[in-house]
């Protein structure tokens, strides 16, 4: 009888209702419905549809990077040197195009100068057994002392013979979406797939969980923190080159302090802070006053989630 009733209080207790509760993914979607929502009631201008396209293009360029920047977080790291990548990667990319090159070429050449970068701190973290906040900080630095060189710290407007297709990649539209949103959804499904269905996802968790226990298991833990840092570097130069074709210009200031924004959309969802600072923007906030705003939400997410586990408990 106590065998029973024991498999009934545990059946109870990973009922679907309370697993989805227990997600923080759940409550962050359900704050984002709840500010939608009353910013639709309170505002004439939220629910529009040039503001609504909007507010997705602009949130896909941080939540890009956050699918890389959530790899690393869960291995226990950070990377402060997003922002300064994504800088570097749209100036190659605009400096390649501007020599007469393809596209191809020039994407080509963000992409890898961004694998290269990740797999610089990827080394330095994980061989060197170097801090992350500190080599990812110094990197933060150096690259965008390298866009600058590479630039000349002039802008780049003129993109060769396929500026056209550049402009159209970043600017476009497809279905009726904004590219940079599709290439959010597709990225995020492939990040969900390696996440869920393969070891390489499995060693990730691994990682963040226990370091000690994922080499006692055989994990190659070094070879694993390389590639997470090489995918937070990836995604940096991705959001680039489509952030470069949404302006039509780059500039070494592409990407400054984009590394608060993409940790924080990490956290609570690269959504619901775009929302926060559009209704913000909306509400005629000051903007001095929107970082607090934003900030104190952050900091208010994070401690409801971690009272909620200690209740739990």
């Amino acid at each position: 009888m106590t065998a029973l009733l024991d498999e009934s209080i545990d059946r109870r207790a990973h009922s679907p209702l309370t697993w989805l509760l227990s997600r923080q993914t759940f409550w962050v979607f359900l704050a984002a419905v709840v500010a939608v929502t009353a910013l639709s009631l309170v505002t004439d201008t939220f629910a529009t549809q040039n503001n609504l396209f909007n507010v997705t293009r602009n949130f896909a360029f941080v939540g890009i990077i956050a699918l890389g920047m959530t790899t690393v977080i869960i291995t226990g790291g950070i990377d402060l040197s997003v922002g300064s990548i994504v800088c570097l990667a749209g100036i190659i990319l605009g400096v390649v195009m501007n020599a007469g090159y393809s596209i191809w070429v020039g994407v080509g050449a963000a992409l890898v100068t961004s694998l290269a970068i990740g797999a610089i701190n990827g080394v330095l973290i994980a061989y060197v057994r170097m801090p992350p906040f500190v080599v990812t900080l110094g990197m933060l630095a150096i690259a965008r002392s390298l866009a600058m060189v590479a630039s000349n710290n002039r802008m780049v407007y003129n993109f060769g013979p396929d500026q056209a297709k550049l402009l159209a990649l970043g600017g476009g539209t497809t279905f009726g979406l904004a590219n940079p949103v599709i290439a959010l959804v597709v990225l995020a499904l492939i990040t969900g797939y390696l996440f869920r269905w393969t070891q390489w996802g499995r060693h990730v968790f691994a990682i963040g969980g226990s370091e000690q226990a994922a080499v006692r298991a055989g994990v190659r833990v070094n070879r694993i923190k390389v590639g997470v840092y090489m995918v937070s570097a990836l995604t940096a130069g991705i959001s680039a080159v489509l952030e470069v074709g949404w302006l039509g210009a780059v500039t070494t200031n592409l990407g400054q302090s984009m590394e608060l924004a993409v940790i924080a959309a990490a956290v609570i969802g690269a959504a619901l802070i775009e929302v926060i600072r559009n209704s913000l923007l909306l509400l005629g906030v000051d903007a001095f006053w929107q970082g607090t705003f934003v900030g104190s939400f952050i900091v208010l997410a994070v401690m409801f989630d971690k009272l909620k586990g200690s209740l739990a408990e």
